[in-house]
């Protein structure tokens, strides 16, 4: 059994036991909310992961790619929610899966991208599943549940036999960290996305398909009365951000990068490590949230946290561990060259993408070695 002294720095490790506890979490709450799960893939981009998911009872995935969406596609997930806006150019992409037989759905927000999608369905003869994106937080994108356009929007789309829900994303929780801001973060994004679907169906338009989520919202929701399906993503690793928002704890970060101490500048107190940004991403997401973790927590080779010691800053190949509060006078003996060390990130997302693959890991040992998607 390949053990993490075997393993090249840096490298991706997820601990499994982890990742399979945030897994049932999630789809236990979802279950006692009496709500299908849709979990987002983009966190992991990855298949063994996707199927866990799967086999806890989540219905479908969300993804960020429509490569993505042709590689789970190919490896035999069919139910897949394209959750970015559609543009002209990616409609031919689109419109190869679903004759393929993957169930896509697309998304829309304006008059523009619903006209476009209807005249290439008529000039092509597909038909497309499109979900109307609401903008229920004022974070990102969609259309405001009360506007004119909602309804002009859902015509033109009925008109192609296009229109098949409404859903949402409140991103905007990712800036809370009270449980009683999320839960009404929750509330706002349910009422806002099923009141957009209720403007539908009084206007005589179908709307099956209530689509909602985020993590801190779907860790939050006191009911979901209306909505048909939540989407979470980042739930199965967890990060720094999710433990500052409070919903997790440091204990159920699952993801985490296995890095080397290649170095000192004793005098500065530093050790220096093989991860730098290319390892954890230039994501400084903690930067603006109570607890600043630089570029992210240091534990020890166990993945036990190492109170105040931080990847400070870092450079392309080079992390930088610092001390807050009181520099390390004797880092060089803390944490001898050599010495294996796991860094939690701010961003999981973010620091995920930077590996080709993921090193599952129980305890010490390596397990199996899963394969990340890539691509657009």
């Amino acid at each position: 059994m390949t053990q993490l002294a075997d393993l090249n720095t840096p490298t991706a490790l997820v601990d499994i036991v982890r990742m399979q506890r945030n897994i049932a979490l999630m789809q236990s709450r979802m279950n006692s909310l009496k709500v299908a799960f849709r979990p987002h893939v983009k966190t992991t981009k990855c298949l063994p992961i996707a199927k866990a998911q799967i086999e806890a009872g989540a219905h479908g995935i969300t993804v960020s790619t429509l490569k993505e969406a042709e590689q789970f596609f190919a490896a035999g997930i069919a139910d897949i929610l394209y959750a970015v806006g559609m543009a002209a150019p990616k409609l031919r992409q689109a419109a190869a899966l679903i004759q393929k037989g993957c169930a896509l759905k697309i998304i829309a927000d304006s008059v523009e991208s619903a006209s476009t999608i209807a005249r290439f369905s008529s000039e092509n003869n597909i038909k497309f599943e499109v979900w109307i994106e609401i903008d229920t937080d004022g974070h990102r994108s969609g259309v405001q549940p009360e506007s004119d356009s909602l309804i002009e929007i859902g015509r033109i789309l009925a008109s192609a036999g296009a229109l098949q829900g409404v859903m949402t994303h409140a991103g905007g929780s990712y800036a809370l960290s009270t449980p009683e801001a999320l839960q009404a973060m929750a509330e706002q994004e349910r009422s806002h996305c099923v009141r957009a679907a209720q403007r539908l169906r009084d206007a005589g338009l179908p709307c099956p398909v209530v689509s909602v989520g985020s993590t801190p919202t779907a860790l939050n929701a006191a009911q979901l009365e209306g909505v048909t399906e939540v989407r979470a993503g980042v739930y199965v690793f967890f990060d720094l951000v999710m433990k500052n928002v409070g919903v997790c704890g440091e204990e159920d970060i699952a993801l985490s990068v296995l890095t080397a101490v290649i170095g000192h500048q004793a005098e500065k107190g530093w050790a220096i490590v093989d991860a730098g940004w290319m390892a954890m991403s230039r994501d400084r997401g903690t930067s603006s949230q109570s607890q600043d973790f630089g570029y992210g927590q240091v534990c020890d080779v166990s993945g036990k946290p190492m109170a105040g010691y931080l990847i400070d800053s870092a450079n392309q190949e080079h992390g930088i561990i610092a001390r807050t509060g009181s520099m390390d006078t004797a880092i060089s003996k803390t944490l001898p060259v050599g010495t294996l060390l796991r860094i939690f990130p701010n961003h999981a997302c973010a620091t995920a993408a930077q590996f080709p693959e993921y090193q599952a890991v129980l305890g010490d040992e390596v397990i199996e070695t899963w394969p990340r998607f890539y691509g657009w």
